[in-house]
Order: structure tokens, then sequence, then C-alpha cells
């Protein structure tokens, strides 16, 4: 009689603190691109791996554009987030946006910050002739060139700088949080999070802006967004590899280069935590049995043992902690009356 293989157990998610810095103003869509991916990803995942901190110079009730305010906590004289978004604010003359000594406290602690549109337009004026390596919203872009004859920034949607990465920000926001997902949990619940948005591919740092005429791709190589689609056209189902790649016209070997190469993983191993993925949500937004949802997500057999080998918590207690309301990762944004 063969000898049951002892699995090690799952060793408890890392938890990631972001910082979320807003000045009067802000552009509300870029909040709401954060921080809705974030939120999605802890609810994807079975241990949920953000939190997130809104800041501001002063603290208290900031407003957006809209109408909308939110309650804020003050700058950190010692930041100790893992990451910073500063956020756009409609206006790059806006005195708020002047956070040279702000970034500075963060990069100069090794966090990486993330500068959204005007807040990026601002690092570049101060930068100088550093644009060309940077990014920002074009229009913003077109205001530098035209005040102050700077060289145009970088048309991709966000450039690294060390610990800084200026981004286009506005909508551009769901994809830049998407990458930050992606990079600290997997590319399949980056996906996962991708498709509840209904963002149909997820452009990396170097896609073109859209006015530019970018061809979007899920991950820039056809023969792999082909291989997603029938992946994800396939989940009750699932498509042996081997029939995958015949379709493609590649080999198992070219397959899994990709794999590697682009998302670091493998077929096999991205399929099934797509799959995973699928159930998370099946738990906790549907009626459905657990073994239900381990058919519809193409597990006939042994899925409570998987689901609990993988995100180290049984599906009956994922679905009876969070029905108990014992999520606290989450913090709500009070909205003006």
């Amino acid at each position: 009689m063969a000898t049951p293989v002892k699995r090690k157990p799952a060793e408890p998610a890392r938890v990631w603190n972001i910082d979320v810095i807003v000045t009067e103003g802000f552009v509300l869509i870029e909040m709401s691109a954060l921080l809705e991916v974030l939120r999605i990803a802890n609810r994807v995942l079975a241990q949920p791996p953000f939190k997130w901190t809104v800041r501001s110079l002063q603290g208290g009730r900031v407003g957006c554009r809209a109408g909308l305010s939110l309650d804020t906590e003050p700058f950190a004289v010692k930041p100790d987030a893992d990451f910073a978004f500063f956020l756009g604010n409609s206006d790059p003359d806006h005195p708020g946006l002047s956070m040279g000594r702000v970034i500075s406290s963060y990069t100069c602690r090794g966090i990486k910050v993330y500068l959204l549109a005007e807040a990026a337009a601002r690092y570049i004026r101060d930068q100088g002739g550093a644009a060309g390596r940077l990014t920002t919203h074009w229009e913003n872009s077109a205001l530098l060139r035209e005040r102050m004859g700077l060289n145009d920034s970088s048309h991709a949607l966000a450039s690294e700088d060390g610990l800084v990465v200026t981004c286009a920000g506005m909508g551009s926001t769901v994809d830049i949080a998407l990458a930050l997902v992606g990079r600290l949990t997997s590319a399949a619940a980056q996906m996962t999070v991708g498709n509840i948005m209904l963002h149909e591919q997820v452009r990396d740092f170097s896609s073109l802006q859209p006015f530019a005429g970018a061809k979007p791709t899920i991950t820039g190589d056809s023969d792999l967004d082909h291989c997603i689609r029938i992946m994800q056209d396939n989940i009750e189902e699932p498509v042996p590899i081997s029939e995958i790649v015949d379709e493609l016209g590649i080999s198992t070997r070219s397959l899994e280069r990709k794999f590697k190469t682009f998302l670091g993983t493998t077929p096999n191993g991205f399929y099934r935590e797509m799959r995973l993925s699928k159930a998370n949500n099946l738990l906790l937004n549907t009626t459905m049995s657990v073994r239900e949802i381990g058919l519809a997500c193409g597990f006939p057999n042994g899925f409570s043992s998987l689901y609990k080998s993988f995100f180290g918590i049984t599906p009956f207690t994922l679905r009876k902690r969070r029905r108990l309301g014992q999520d606290s990762s989450e913090i709500i944004l009070k909205t003006g009356e």
C-alpha cells in the first residue's frame, strides 16, 4: 500500500499595505479604479492580501471634483507601507500636488511609489529634462511641452524609474492596479479580477496610451492570448494541454516557455488557478453547494482537498467566514451627504 504524501500546511498569505495619497479635488476614477481592483482581489483570493489607508496632508475630510468626499489619515512621519499611490487632481497647477518631500519620505525607505496623471506631471516638471523616460497623461504631456518646452514624456501607460513609477492615470489606473495584483499574487488572480471588472485586456506598462493607436492584447503574445481564451471558455470541462497546443499549432514545450516568460507559471498551473479563482467567486456569490461548485469549475473529485492545499482554508470555512462578516481587510469610504 502506497504511503500517503504529506502536504506541507499552506503558509499564511502576506498582507500588503498600500497608502493612497490624495489632495482636494482628486480624480475619482483613479480612486475607484485602484480600490475596486484591490477590493475584488481580496474577494477572489481566499486569504485577502491587501489593506489600504487613504492619506492627505492634514488628514480629515477631502473631496473630489465629482462632489464626493472621504475621511483621510494624515501623512505618516515615517511611512511603513509597502506601496504608495499618489492620485491626480485634474489640475496640474494645484499646490497640493507639490509633494516632492512626501515622495522622498517613501522612496528613502525603499517604498515604491506610483504617481498618476497630474501627480506624475508635477514630478516630471520638477525633474526638468528627464521627461523622455517618464510618463503622464498625454494632455499633461502636451501642457508641459507648451509651457516649458520640455520634450514629450513617454506615451506608454507607465514608466518605471527605480522606485518611482509615473503613470498616465485615469482609466489606465485599472491596468496599473491589475499589474500590481499580478506581480504580488498570480497571473490567474489578475486575470480573474480583470474578468470580474469586465476589463477585457490587461495592458502592460509599455502599451501606448489609446490615442497612439496601440492594438491591445491580453499578454502581447498571440499564441498565449489564444490559449488563455480557450481556457476561459472551457472552465467546467477543462481542455487537455495536448489538445490546446494542437489547436495553436505549436509544441507543448513552446507553450510552456511562453507561460514561464510572460506569466511566471506553467500552463496547467495557470489553468488550475483560474478555475480555483472562479470557484472562489461562486462560493461567495451563489448558493451552489461545494460539490456543485467543484463540478462547475472542472474538479469532479477532490475539490475541497485541492482548494485547501492551495489556499490554506477549506471552501466551507471560507464561505462561513465571509458570511459572518469576519473579513476586515477593507476600509469603507464614507461619501458626503
